[in-house]
């Protein structure tokens, strides 16, 4: 009876201390997964918009210095290219600078998260020698654009450009060739200010131009009209300044005349609330100082990752962006997220790995 007793006794506590070994081998293997997806370096693949291309490629060369956990590689194919292969799961995540329409976010499977991570303006840059300062009526530009405005010395230029010496030079329309954002938003703002426009072209990524010459991606067009006397193309500003091109002041919705700059910039973000699905489309904004071309740039975020590495990946290169990103924006001619957004954009990308948390500085 005693023998038995004891005997029992032995297989509880052994039963008790297999239990507690098997509570810390579990929890120490969960740590080392942990441990394991903290350490390992993860490599990511992005494509898409021309437009953000100079601060992505900078924000990823930075944190290639600063942390050896993450590496990402993004190609500057255009928004429309970026977008077919953000759908076709061929990177890692794609870039738009024109927001996904519900049409094109039910192709993509594993779901779409579309995060603003910066803003920038589109101008019209111009080549005309000798014309440093150049004012452009929303009548004037739409024509110019349509064709049906050839010289540079037009009367219609002429009259709101008083005191400005205008070469009797014809006028070379420059524009995208390939599936474009910035083409997107510039024609949708086209579009919203003129029926004529709306009617005859009217908007989208790729639309047939009625006059001028075609380049690929920002840079292209920054080089052709470099190249060209006389002509003028749309650009985001950051290559403009780059290519040391002179913008046009646009007329905006006020009818005051306003030229591109981080503070203009910042005046027709200001006029504009984001949604909760973070889907913003500018066309024609409110406000007196408000430079009337502006948009948000998207990052393209799948809505599950099946490599935990890589999601956790992904909101590292987000918060990145979010933080010490958004601080080199405005040297290279973006504009800075504002706080509130930050906000927003850390709070939905948070849901993408259960492992990491975002934290702003």
């Amino acid at each position: 009876m005693t023998l038995s007793i004891r005997f029992s006794q032995i297989i509880r506590n052994t039963s008790k201390v297999s239990l507690v070994a098997l509570t810390i081998g579990l929890a120490t293997t969960i740590a080392g997964v942990k441990y394991s997806l903290a350490q390992q370096k993860v490599n990511l693949v992005g494509a898409g918009a021309s437009f953000p291309a100079p601060l992505y490629q900078r924000w990823f060369a930075d944190m290639r210095d600063s942390r050896s956990d993450i590496g990402v590689d993004y190609q500057s194919v255009g928004s429309g290219a970026g977008v077919e292969r953000f759908t076709q799961e061929l990177v890692d995540f794609g870039a738009s600078d024109v927001a996904m329409k519900d049409e094109e976010i039910a192709k993509v499977g594993r779901g779409v998260m579309m995060l603003p991570m910066t803003a920038g303006s589109i101008v019209l840059a111009y080549n005309v020698p000798g014309v440093s300062d150049l004012k452009l009526s929303r009548e004037v530009y739409v024509d110019i654009l349509l064709g049906k405005i050839t010289k540079w010395n037009d009367s219609k230029i002429a009259a709101i450009n008083s005191g400005v010496s205008l070469p009797n030079l014809p006028i070379t329309v420059v524009h995208r060739s390939d599936g474009s954002g910035t083409t997107g938003v510039f024609t949708k703002h086209l579009s919203a200010i003129s029926p004529e426009w709306k009617k005859k072209v009217g908007e989208g990524k790729t639309v047939q131009w009625p006059t001028g010459i075609g380049g690929q991606k920002n840079d292209g067009v920054a080089a052709g009209i470099r190249q060209t006397e006389g002509a003028i193309g749309y650009i985001e500003f950051g290559f403009s300044k780059n290519a040391g091109l002179p913008t046009a002041a646009l007329e905006n919705k006020s009818g005051n005349y306003v030229k591109a700059s981080l503070d203009s910039a910042k005046a027709t973000l200001a006029a504009v609330k984001l949604p909760g699905n973070l889907r913003a489309f500018i066309s024609d904004p409110e406000g007196g100082n408000s430079y009337p071309i502006v948009t948000y740039t998207w990052m393209l975020i799948y809505g599950q990752y099946d490599d935990p590495a890589k999601a956790q990946g992904i909101e590292k290169m987000i918060e990145y962006g979010l933080n010490e990103g958004q601080k080199v924006s405005a040297d290279l001619g973006y504009i800075p997220l504002p706080n509130n957004v930050r906000q927003t954009v850390a709070a939905a990308a948070d849901k993408i790995s259960s492992g990491y948390q975002i934290s702003l500085k």
